[in-house]
Parts: C-alpha cells; sequence; structure tokens
C-alpha cells in the first residue's frame, strides 16, 4: 500500500466520518438512553437503584478497558475486520439481556458482551478517523459524535414507546436488531497508511514512550474525571424527573432537549477547535469546567422552566467538550501512535465509567459530578502550554 505524507483532509476521510456518526450513535446513543430501561429494570427484578446502576456502569468500564484490545487488533489486522466483529458481539449481547432473569444476567450481557463489542468498535473508528484529517479534525470529530446527539434525541422517547408497547424485553430485542448496523459502519473503514507510521515502532515501544510523555498522563487523568461525572445524567435523570412527578414522556422529551443541545455543541465545538487561535486543550479546560458548574444547579432545579434552561446548558456544554477531548490527542502523540494512545486513555478513564453512576446513588449525581468535572478542567491547564503550539 502507498505511504501518504500527511493524512488527506477528506476524500474517503468523508466516509469513515459517515461511518463514525453512525458508529457512535449506535454505541453512545444507546448508553445515553439506557435511563429509559433503568426505572423498568428496577421494577421488574425488585432491585436497589444501585445494583442496576452497575449495569451501564460494566458495559461503560467494559468498552473502555477493552479499548487497548481494539487498538491492537486494528494495528495487526486493521479497523475494518475489528469494527464488524465488534457489532457482532454488542446485538449478540443485547439478545440474551432480552432473556434475563436476574440483573446478573443483565451484568454479562449488556455489561459483559455488549460493552466487549463497544471495546471493539469505538476506540478503532475514532482513531481511523483521526488519521484522515489534520486541519479539520476538530470538524470532522466534531460532526462524527453527532450521531450520540441525533441518536439520544430519537432513541429516548423512541424507546420509551417500545417499552410501553413491547416491554422491556421486546425493546432490547429491537436494541439489538439496531446493533447489527455497526457490521456495515466497519465495513466503510479503509486502512490508511501514512509516512509517519514507520518511525514509531512497535506496540511496545509505543506504549513505553507514551508512559513517559508528561502532557499524554495529565492528558489521561484529567478524561478520567470527565468520565466519572460524564454518564451519570443519563442513568439517573430519568428517575430523577419522575421522582418530581414527571410523566415518563415528558422525561424522556427533556432528555431529548439535552441531546438536542448536545448535538449543537459538538458541531459548534468543532468548528471552533479548527478556527479559534491557541492550542484545543484550553477549549477543553472552558467546556469542562462549565459542564460541571451546569450539573451543580440541578439540585435546587424544580420548576420545568429551570429544568429545561439547565439541561439546554449541560447538553451545549457536555457535547462541545467531546470533539475537542479526542482532537487534543493527535496533537500530543502524533497520529503514529493515535491507536495506542487512544487505547490507553479509554482503558485508565474506564475507571471513572465504572465507579460514576453507583457512586452517584450514594452520595448524590449532581455533587459528584462537578466535584469530577471541575478539578479535570483546571488539571488539563498543564498539558495545554506543552502540546506543541498553537492553531
Amino acid at each position: 500500500m502507498a505511504r501518504r505524507a500527511e493524512p488527506p483532509d477528506g476524500g474517503w476521510g468523508w466516509m469513515v466520518v459517515l461511518s463514525a456518526f453512525f458508529q457512535s450513535a449506535l454505541v453512545f446513543g444507546v448508553l445515553r438512553s439506557f435511563g429509559v430501561f433503568f426505572v423498568e429494570l428496577v421494577a421488574a427484578f425488585q432491585e436497589q437503584a444501585a445494583r442496576v446502576s452497575w449495569i451501564a456502569s460494566i458495559g461503560i468500564a467494559v468498552q473502555q478497558f477493552g479499548s487497548p484490545v481494539g487498538s491492537a487488533l486494528s494495528t495487526k489486522y486493521g479497523p475494518r475486520p475489528v469494527v464488524m466483529a465488534g457489532g457482532i458481539l454488542a446485538a449478540s449481547g443485547m439478545l440474551l439481556a432480552s432473556f434475563a432473569t436476574s440483573v446478573t444476567h443483565l451484568y454479562l450481557s449488556i455489561g459483559l458482551l455488549s460493552g466487549s463489542g463497544w471495546a471493539l468498535t469505538f476506540t478503532p473508528t475514532l482513531a481511523c478517523l483521526s488519521r484522515y484529517f489534520s486541519r479539520r479534525r476538530s470538524l470532522a470529530t466534531g460532526l462524527a459524535l453527532t450521531g450520540v446527539g441525533l441518536s439520544s434525541f430519537a432513541f429516548a422517547p423512541l424507546f420509551q414507546w417500545l417499552v410501553s408497547r413491547y416491554a422491556w424485553r421486546g425493546a432490547l430485542l429491537l436494541v439489538s436488531a439496531l446493533s447489527l448496523h455497526l457490521v456495515a459502519c466497519g465495513a466503510l473503514l479503509r486502512p490508511l497508511s501514512l509516512t509517519e507510521d514507520p518511525a514509531v515502532g512497535g506496540p511496545g515501544a509505543q506504549l513505553s514512550s507514551l508512559l513517559r510523555h508528561g502532557p499524554f498522563l495529565r492528558y489521561t487523568v484529567a478524561l478520567t474525571l470527565i468520565n466519572t461525572g460524564y454518564f451519570i445524567p443519563y442513568v439517573h435523570l430519568m428517575a430523577h424527573l419522575q421522582d418530581l412527578d414527571w410523566e415518563p414522556l415528558s422525561a424522556a422529551f427533556l432528555l431529548s432537549v439535552v441531546a438536542v443541545s448536545d448535538l449543537v455543541g459538538r458541531v459548534a465545538s468543532g468548528w471552533l477547535g479548527d478556527t479559534a487561535p491557541g492550542p484545543v486543550a484550553r477549549l477543553l479546560m472552558l467546556w469542562t469546567t462549565l459542564t460541571g458548574v451546569s450539573l451543580a444547579l440541578f439540585p435546587v432545579a424544580r420548576t420545568p422552566t429551570a429544568l429545561m434552561v439547565l439541561a439546554v446548558a449541560y447538553g451545549f456544554t457536555s457535547g462541545a467538550l467531546t470533539p475537542v477531548a479526542f482532537s487534543v490527542l493527535p496533537e500530543l502523540v502524533g497520529t503514529g501512535r493515535i491507536y495506542c494512545g487512544l487505547g490507553l486513555v479509554q482503558m485508565v478513564e474506564s475507571i471513572g465509567g465504572l465507579l460514576g453512576a453507583p457512586l452517584s446513588e450514594r452520595h448524590g449525581c449532581a455533587w459528584l459530578d462537578v466535584d469530577a468535572q471541575v478539578p479535570a478542567g483546571w488539571f488539563g491547564g498543564p498539558f495545554q502550554r506543552q502540546e506543541g503550539g498553537g492553531r
């Protein structure tokens, strides 16, 4: 395969963006809408909310902790077969979950099996996208990740309707069918060979160099803190609104408002990341801090108007931080080490994803979120001055 001197910043890269768009929708759109199933599963199995919240947390943690496996397999075999295999695993987990007779079964099916499938899809796809773009990387990442916002807008009311019509088991069966589309997403990924690749060494050499790279290590800690609080609202907000006597469909609509605002934030942040002067890390610090502050106001909001305003604010800022978070990494480690770097980051930040939702059930979701998000924004400051200059 002929090697390119630099990323093409377009061409087949836009098909990779399309693949990443649907892949992010079918992974994180489902995870974000899991709150619809959360209430049903608590009632069906007569379990404590904290135990049920471990289902999504295990899925997130396995997806992230298993990312180095997806990265290593993609380095050896290319991203296409790896992502296609991940789609089959993700769909199989949802299929088995529809027959679950206990929460433990859901830990194994959704948490372990589907989580393993997601581990083989997200990191290879995003790393492949980063290799296709340079000057337009933030915009391409933002457009790809709008799939999360659009699917969250659609999936929350859709899943609520499916649950009301087919019960939670039938709804999970249909989610399994949706997840099979990850196989088609993987088929769109074409490997790209760049001239930078031979200079970075094998996986062992890449890992060793990353573990000695101070800015990369600080970035990893910051992303772990962010991940601790990021998914909390999507697990607990539905139940919180029902405690305030909201109707299920009205609560699902508020989740859709968050999703639309998230969508706008991702596109705006992607454009700003490519055009604003200075390091992208400064934008990451800004959006992370604003996300934590907006979450801190949720416990004191009681009126529909106040909750709607906070939903818009949280959706925009949390959506805005995602494209810049992933755009910072190639600037830190280079495109030649992006598979290894992204896999390592995802593995470490899985600790936050695993503990966030269960701890928030015990200590309060909004305060745990702001305790994680705001320090993450401050912690991100040190690496911005060492990432290689402005844009």
